[in-house]
């Protein structure tokens, strides 16, 4: 399927595009990054254990409240500390690195679309991943998910583009790259950092039948660099902690992906779902790419054999996510570039061409598609949602639920009455203002945070004062008031942590109650049904702030 764009400009410069494309991607994914609260659980976790290395200048073991914390590789966490010294602690600092690796993403896709396919192909897959709803959505939260997916992606691409190099010193590099992002990958979320890459290329040189590739990638160098990256910090880590592998690999992987150990259960058919809405809008296209990309006939599979890696690596990350009994949406991420190139290189194939009829019934289904879903956002979440700010909700749900049907409904009329260019760019516009829209109205949508009561219980701590949450773990709790915290009643995922050493400020009720009454400053954090409880069962405390959902109270009149 060549592109008619190929020949267009065969010697346009480089420079120009990869700089519009990463400006254009750092205001898209850099628009209000700080002005949100850190989300819990996740974005306070993977901030608090960064600043906790600073803070006790210990960057070998990953701890979470001073509990030992052994879910996951220290990569991410010594990404954040450089954060944390070079700009400060803030919501902005923290995530930083997530919008740096989502525009980084951007980039590779447009110059691993450009070299296979032509300049066109790499400009709309960097937009179409760029604008997709999951991609745009984890583009701006603080968890492991988008670097790894970012570096994953990076592998196969520098493999893939090795691949077409001749035998020599390019080559060599270009397949030294690749092991090296996968030990990047491996040291930011464990195993799959090296599993997906092999998976993959393994699945794609059994199709092809062809076992030479496996001369041609340097493997004895290619995985001493590897393990020469990635194994330190795991040797370092069971020498220090003998249990550690033991609980990292078998239960943190294995069990993990074999069993229901994480309480995450979905069924098989999960992340077809999650797939087409979080690829939207591009999902009206995705059917008509899969078919134009596996339309050749199985002898011609090795002339179309960059074409079918991308292929085996979205389908075979899909599979093998989809096979475990441990599912988040996130999870589904790394197959998000790969495909970003496919739907590209579909949507430059149809550039400036007649409709076909396939077109023409995916743009007849953006409007219908568009408008329900813009009224879901405007009447269904905030009749179903609860909010810090109730009156400010549906006022922004209803301005989000009105521009995505807008736009939905432009798109649809560009495309079957201006063709399918005109189409293509209206939706990317309109569904980039979608995006920008949900990033500014997600503060209202989440109901967990307790910043701002902790910025209010900040000024008045002292050094020997006490503070504990009661009856579950606050993550940003620490984070805002930059200090560990007690934690009672609650063990969760710092359960393990606690049977390894000694951690008396993780306590059951009876010692927090002897505290409190010990006539030392003790402020406890807690949710405001709890609260409730404990004074109709006569327990003595002083308001200190509190919200809808969650009160901090004291020990002691102020």
């Amino acid at each position: 399927m060549p592109s008619i764009s190929d020949t267009a400009h065969p010697r346009r410069p480089w420079l120009p595009d990869v700089l519009l494309v990463t400006l254009v991607a750092a205001l898209f994914f850099g628009f209000m990054l700080g002005t949100r609260e850190l989300g819990v659980p996740d974005e306070a976790r993977y901030s608090e254990i960064p600043r906790q290395m600073v803070a006790s200048g210990h960057y070998i073991t990953p701890r979470l409240d001073g509990v030992l914390y052994f879910e996951k590789p220290p990569l991410f966490y010594w990404l954040q500390t450089v954060s944390i010294h070079l700009f400060g602690l803030g919501q902005w600092s923290m995530r930083f690195w997530t919008a740096f690796f989502a525009v980084l993403g951007c980039v590779a896709v447009y110059v691993t679309g450009r070299v296979i396919y032509s300049r066109r192909t790499g400009l709309l897959s960097a937009m179409v991943l760029g604008t997709s709803l999951l991609y745009f959505g984890m583009g701006h939260v603080v968890t492991l998910d988008m670097t790894v997916s970012v570096l994953l992606s990076l592998s196969l691409f520098a493999f893939l583009l090795a691949h077409r190099e001749p035998p020599g010193r390019t080559r060599r590099l270009g397949m030294w790259a690749a092991f090296l992002f996968a030990a990047l990958a491996t040291l930011t979320k464990g195993l799959i950092g090296i599993v997906f890459p092999m998976m993959a290329i393994g699945l794609w040189i059994m199709v092809l039948w062809d076992w030479s590739i496996l001369r041609r990638m340097y493997l004895p160098s290619g995985f001493a660099l590897f393990f020469l990256v990635a194994a330190p910090w795991h040797i370092a880590m069971q020498l220090r902690h003998p249990t550690f592998l033991h609980y990292y690999f078998v239960r943190q992987h294995f069990e993990r992906y074999l069993t229901d150990v994480a309480h995450r259960y979905q069924p098989f058919w999960y992340f077809l779902p999650v797939l087409l809405a979080g690829v939207l809008p591009w999902s009206a296209f995705i059917v008509q790419s899969a078919r134009s990309h596996l339309r050749f006939a199985w002898r011609d599979r090795a002339r179309h054999a960059e074409t079918l890696l991308l292929v085996i690596w979205v389908v075979s990350i899909f599979v093998f996510f989809s096979a475990s009994d441990s599912k988040l949406v996130p999870y589904i991420l790394p197959v998000f570039p790969p495909l970003a190139i496919l739907i590209g290189r579909y949507l430059d194939d149809r550039w400036g061409r007649p409709l076909t009829r396939a077109d023409r019934w995916a743009f007849r289904a953006l409007a219908p598609v568009g408008v329900a879903l813009g009224a879901a956002a405007a009447f269904v979440v905030p009749a179903t949602r609860p909010s810090l700010e109730p009156h400010v909700l549906p006022i922004a749900m209803g301005a989000l639920g009105a521009t995505l049907a807008l736009a939905s409904i432009a798109a649809a009329w560009a495309g079957l009455r201006r063709g399918f260019a005109a189409g293509v760019v209206t939706l990317a516009a309109g569904f980039s203002l979608f995006l920008l829209g949900v990033n500014a109205s997600a503060p209202y949508l989440d109901t967990r945070t307790v910043k701002a009561l902790a910025l209010k219980l900040r000024p008045r701590l002292t050094p020997g004062a006490i503070v504990a949450c009661y009856g579950w773990y606050y993550q940003d709790v620490p984070f805002y008031l930059r200090r560990r915290v007690e934690v009672v009643n609650y063990k969760g995922e710092l359960g393990y942590g606690t049977t390894l050493e000694k951690t008396p400020w993780i306590m059951r009720g009876p010692a927090f109650w002897r505290q409190w009454n010990s006539g030392r400053t003790v402020y406890m954090v807690t949710s405001r049904p709890t609260y409730e409880r404990l004074r109709r069962r006569g327990i003595r405390m002083f308001m200190v702030a509190g919200n809808r959902f969650n009160v901090i109270v004291g020990n002691k009149a102020s």
